[in-house]
């Protein structure tokens, strides 16, 4: 068995890896690269593979760095399944959609041919096939088994049975105790070569409960300081996490009654989603869920859909707090936001998710003084608070525990999807405490197990 690194290798974006046993090939994720821009240059790229050969695509969620450029693959002629849990099939649909509509913003701005179209993103939704945690699939004799990785709800780790080699593909893992879903499961214990996921390869995070005391701590203060709350939040798991959490403090009068902006209408379709899925909550979600609570909704919360009533957020006086986004402020209504609200030193800008390099919302938490805005210079005087706990991602130690049960059995660890430095901590961390080789693979790489 081959696996080619072309995307997520020195890279927290673009997970993309080709398999190949004798004249069989597939994909572990088609996603697209995100940095400076949404669009990245190399997304325009020509597909470094045969895509007439590709045999099937396996997902492992729903996330656009996973599932962006699965339309490019279609207009490129694949016609073969793409596999995942059904979650991650209802909210890519949503993803994909909405991600066409930006980059069709990009290309129509930049004046270059948009990478794929709506129709393109209809043909990639037509072969989709659904597959259960514990379900294995074959594909010419590859063997291909789901298992849970705890990112967000449906996120897949694949374990690939190839020419008597057995190989983990982590995709993104999940961080210990997940507010809202299950934790999901470690490494198989037989497996002899693992992909894993290192965008906290570096780092600890902070104890959720810690988290939440932040969370309350700076709504109270910026409430008190009649100043706005401005949350860039990834529009999945993370903005229904805060609800969430929100919802609990509210309900506990924890926090005095503020209103809460809901303003993404991407984050409400994909709250429309999960709740078709209740049954995949963790215990103590579902308990909730049975006694009657209304999940995602509180006093205080308003769900803005239509831009007229984005805009009107800004005629609400302070205090207020407005979750939007994108998560990284790469575009959508954050940005807006922003630009009103940076400047203000009553006000606050709240991170709750990872920040890849060269992004704003980067420049923001590591301390710039002023950001270029849709043309205009922004200063920031608003306080800077950073949120660990939330994280979707599995953090150093979390990652080192994924690989335990197969310390006897792993040969060698492949590094990807994070940044640079990111990804040779931990493989340094991997080869000093767990004693297992681990190297991080150059950008299209093929190594051969052996």
């Amino acid at each position: 068995m081959k696996i080619k690194f072309l995307g997520g290798a020195e890279s927290v974006t673009g997970s993309n890896y080709l398999i190949t046993s004798g004249e069989t090939q597939m994909l572990v994720d088609c996603g697209l690269f995100q940095g400076t821009h949404y669009s990245e240059r190399n997304n325009f790229e020509k597909f470094n593979f045969d895509v007439q050969k590709i045999k099937a695509v396996f997902v492992t969620h729903a996330h656009i760095d996973h599932t962006g450029r699965l339309p490019k693959l279609y207009k490129d002629g694949y016609r073969g399944p793409i596999y995942s849990t059904a979650p991650t099939r209802d909210f890519a649909k949503e993803l994909l959609f909405d991600s066409e509509d930006i980059l069709f913003r990009e290309a129509k701005r930049e004046e270059v041919p948009p990478l794929y179209t709506k129709e393109d993103v209809d043909g990639a939704m037509s072969l989709w096939k659904t597959i259960n945690y514990g379900e294995t699939v074959s594909v010419d004799g590859i063997k291909i088994a789901a298992h849970d990785a705890g990112h967000i709800l449906g996120s897949c780790s694949y374990e690939v049975f190839a020419d008597g080699k057995r190989v983990m593909f982590s995709g993104d893992l999940g961080n210990v105790n997940p507010p809202l879903i299950k934790e999901g499961e470690l490494v198989a214990p037989d497996a002899e070569y693992a992909l894993i996921e290192s965008a906290y390869g570096d780092r600890i995070h902070e104890e959720l409960g810690k988290s939440r005391e932040v969370l309350e701590d700076t709504i109270e203060e910026t409430v008190r300081d009649g100043g706005v709350l401005m949350i860039p939040a990834f529009a999945m798991e993370r903005a229904q996490e805060l609800l969430l959490t929100i919802d609990e403090l509210v309900r506990n009068k924890r926090i005095p009654p503020t209103p809460v902006f809901m303003d993404s209408p991407l984050a409400i379709k994909l709250t429309a989603v999960y709740k078709w899925y209740e049954d995949w909550f963790n215990p103590d979600v579902e308990k909730l869920v049975k006694k009657g609570d209304p999940l995602f909704n509180f006093p205080g919360l308003k769900v803005t859909l239509t831009s007229e009533e984005s805009r009107a957020i800004a005629d609400v006086p302070a205090p207020k707090i407005i979750i939007a986004g994108s998560g990284m402020s790469h575009g959508g209504r954050i940005v807006r936001h922003e630009q009103l609200y940076l400047s203000d030193p009553k006000n606050t800008i709240l991170f709750v998710g990872y920040q890849a390099e060269g992004s704003l919302g980067r420049k923001i938490l590591e301390g710039v003084q002023t950001v270029r805005i849709m043309d205009q210079e922004v200063a920031v005087r608003c306080r800077r608070v950073e949120i660990g706990g939330y994280s979707a991602h599995a953090d150093q130690l979390r990652l080192l525990k994924w690989l335990k049960p197969a310390v006897g059995s792993l040969k060698k660890v492949f590094v990807v999807q994070g940044d640079e430095d990111s990804s040779k901590t931990l493989a340094a961390k991997i080869k000093d405490e767990l004693a297992i080789e681990a190297v991080v693979p150059a950008p299209g790489e093929e190594v051969e197990l052996v």
